[in-house]
């Protein structure tokens, strides 16, 4: 791929970074990653700003706090995927589905 042709959004940066191909975290590592989320005050938090975006009605502040959700909702999916991907390589069961 030429240099002028890479997308240089934070998904596909990070997307390179993590190496969608690899599975080769441990098992320990992998079931302590699928165990993150975020915590109920953030979750309550990104749905009331979700509410409010369905309404068009967020503020510039509360843009740029939804699209930090976002970008860190992104991380956790690459991560949980790659984990989940390590634990069948190795034999292992995983949780199919998270939330961020």
């Amino acid at each position: 791929m030429n240099q002028t042709s890479l997308s240089t959004s934070e998904a596909a940066i990070v997307g390179r970074l993590m190496k969608r191909d690899r599975a080769d975290f441990s098992p320990e590592l992998s079931r302590e990653i699928l165990s993150l989320q975020l915590g109920p005050e953030d979750q309550a938090r990104m749905r009331e700003l979700s509410l409010k975006a369905q309404g068009g009605s967020l503020t510039e502040e509360e843009q740029r706090e939804i699209e930090n959700y976002r970008r860190v909702g992104y991380w956790l999916g690459i991560l949980w995927s790659r984990a989940r991907l390590s634990l069948k390589r190795a034999g292992g069961d995983a949780p199919h589905e998270h939330r961020a």
